[in-house]
């Protein structure tokens, strides 16, 4: 092919995608309009008969295909395509992507069963998640965008220089997003396991077919446009059981509102149910790992430590969010720096959309479970008529429940009652008598949130092994065929490896969750903040405290999770980076104080980054 038809064929292609672009609410329109049209066939065939496993399946089935489909569409062989989107996404639908990367399988699936489980000590995870953006948009973001890298440790790399301070953030963004890569295919094992029937160790394989389809040939560029149309799905399938259950329980139409007289009935029915009884031993050991609700919706401990834990959580959280390179990544796709600030503002609005509804979600799902007036109502009646019960049956054969007649008085306690928080949103529908097509929406939303925060950490990590391990240190000489190739060969070993270490069940959602953002403050934080706002900060500097802050808490984690160490002040495992932060802070500034200043080059550059106009400072 000659060089000028070669020419004729990309500038087609190019007005072809500035078509796609300009006409962006009109594709998603058309979109959203096609899901809620299946939601209702499947809403008919439901009332014709059809049954629940292969509404399911159909669900599960559609979903993924529709991803599949728009990653397959997607495909690209160009470098700015397959690394940042050609940097050409508008704001607000960055906005709605980086919130389907965000809103993962632990906030929609676990974060709400976690705040039914344990109370108002778990509203710090919504507090910090969402606290971490305005850290993001004050001093991170806008100016990784000005910078103009494809990657977290390419702005390390060239902020610092050499190849050793690149390395360490590699290893840093491997060991964060590895971690929080295990937590998403586990979510997507969980809706597998319920919606198709099937073992969760094969869920986690059939999760991660459909991840790999959504990125592995369009790279950014596909899972940006996937990661929109996922958002809508989740957001739908979110809002609307709450909505629904708020006006059957009687609340009204706003539950967000409403919400709060129903706290209320559900602390007076945990006394009348003797919330905080003792579990008895013999019937927690025939439980297993699974969990007695022990503490109350609104659970909020005046001690000192209770608030420090709380606060420590928050920070933790907060901080992790702000070090997250899958979501950091994300802000390097507009076209602008002032786009990469409106676009931390829209994803704070559709986030926002779910995090102000989980609270309700945990609230109704609770009433309708401790309410003797309702048909819902299953605790303090007859265990047998308990146990007869569809949802029930299903949800214990998946082994995420279990009731266990304890004191053999032939009725369902409170403390008989186990279950798996990251559950709760799942079985929802089911537990409010709501129609199955509702469940089956459900599950089609927590599969589309827990896969598209694993497409963006997959990209993630492949990408900067790819681009700045291969590329930058191994092969500087690689064409952009050759990397790509390496970046999709990395992205299958990758997904493999994590659907392997999800299926070994080391940890809950949330709890791999938290290790990740843990991870990610202690080893990122500061060398991303300080490169940005302290000229004086340096490769030394720089390198201490990745490796510093990374090992400090990792050790610690160890030490308090698997070795048996009793935590320091209250420090356990969910908030290791407590330990790890400081130790990076203090390296980071003691030993670029005690060694030489960067050259006048580095700091005339630090200087440009923060100014908000301008050309970028350097292309990838």
């Amino acid at each position: 092919m000659t060089n000028s038809a070669f020419q004729k064929i990309r500038s087609a292609v190019m007005r072809l995608e500035g078509g796609f672009i300009k006409n962006l609410g009109r594709v998603y329109g058309v979109y959203t309009l096609g899901f809620l049209g299946f939601v209702i066939i499947m809403a008919i065939l439901e009332q014709a008969g059809v049954s629940a496993e292969k509404i399911g399946w159909m669900f599960v089935g559609f979903t993924i295909a529709i991803y599949a489909l728009i990653g397959i569409l997607s495909r690209t062989m160009e470098s700015g395509q397959y690394y940042v989107a050609g940097r050409e996404v508008p704001a607000v639908y960055n906005g709605m992507a980086t919130a389907a990367d965000w809103m993962s399988g632990a906030s929609f699936i676990a974060m709400a069963g976690g705040i039914y489980m344990n109370g108002y000590p778990y509203m710090a995870f919504l507090v910090g998640w969402t606290g971490g953006y305005v850290l993001v948009a004050s001093l991170i973001a806008p100016y990784l965008r000005k910078f103009g890298c494809y990657t977290v440790p390419d702005f390390i790399g060239t902020r610092y220089g050499g190849n050793l301070a690149r390395f360490c953030a590699v290893i840093v963004l491997v060991m964060a997003s590895f971690t929080y890569v295990t937590a998403q295919i586990n979510g997507t094992g969980t809706v597998a396991a319920r919606m198709l029937d099937i073992p969760f160790e094969w869920g986690v394989w059939v999760g991660l077919s459909g991840i790999l389809a959504c990125s592995m040939l369009g790279g950014m560029r596909a899972v940006t446009w996937t990661q929109v149309a996922q958002y809508i799905v989740l957001i739908v399938a979110y809002l609307i059981p709450v909505f629904w259950m708020s006006n059957k329980l009687g609340y009204g139409m706003i539950p967000h509102l409403s919400q709060f007289d129903a706290v209320l009935a559900v602390q007076e029915l945990e006394q009348l149910h003797n919330l905080g009884a003792a579990v008895d031993p013999a019937a927690q050991a025939a439980a297993g790992k699974l969990k007695a609700l022990s503490v109350g919706i609104n659970d909020a401990s005046d001690t000192l430590m209770a608030k420090w834990k709380f606060f420590t959580l928050v920070l933790c959280m907060m901080l992790g969010t702000a070090s997250l390179p899958h979501v950091l990544m994300r802000y390097f796709t507009t076209a602008s720096v002032k786009a990469a600030r409106q676009s931390v503002g829209w994803s704070l609005v559709f986030i926002c959309l779910l995090y102000l509804t989980a609270p309700a979600l945990a609230t109704f799902t609770k009433l309708s479970l401790l309410d003797p007036n309702l048909a819902t109502g299953i605790i303090g009646k007859s265990f047998a008529d308990a146990q007869s019960l569809e949802w029930v049956q299903k949800w214990t054969s998946a082994g995420f429940l279990k009731l266990v007649d304890g004191n053999g008085d032939g009725l369902l306690q409170l403390q008989e009652f186990f279950m798996n928080g990251q559950i709760v949103v799942l079985a929802t529908p089911e537990i409010a008598g709501l129609p199955y097509v509702i469940s089956g929406l459900v599950a089609a939303g927590g599969l589309a949130a827990a896969m598209s925060t694993a497409d963006g950490l997959l990209l993630a990590i492949a990408n900067a092994l790819s681009h700045d391990l291969y590329y930058k240190i191994i092969d500087p000489k690689a064409d952009t065929g050759k990397r790509l190739v390496v970046a999709r060969v990395l992205l299958l070993a990758i997904g493999a490896a994590g659907a392997y270490v999800a299926a070994q069940k080391l940890t809950g959602i949330l709890g791999a969750v938290a290790w990740a953002f843990c991870f990610a403050n202690s080893g990122l934080f500061f060398p991303l903040v300080l490169g940005i706002w302290w000229k004086r900060a340096n490769r030394a500097g720089a390198i201490a405290g990745m490796i510093g802050g990374l090992a400090s808490g990792t050790a610690y984690l160890y030490a308090v999770k698997f070795a048996g160490m009793d935590p320091w002040l209250g420090i356990d495992h969910l908030r290791f980076g407590m330990i790890g932060m400081p130790v990076s802070l203090i390296l980071m500034v003691v030993v670029s104080k005690a060694t030489e200043a960067p050259d006048e080059e580095t700091m005339k550059m630090v200087d440009s980054i923060r100014i908000p106009k301008g050309e970028v400072v350097q292309n990838s």
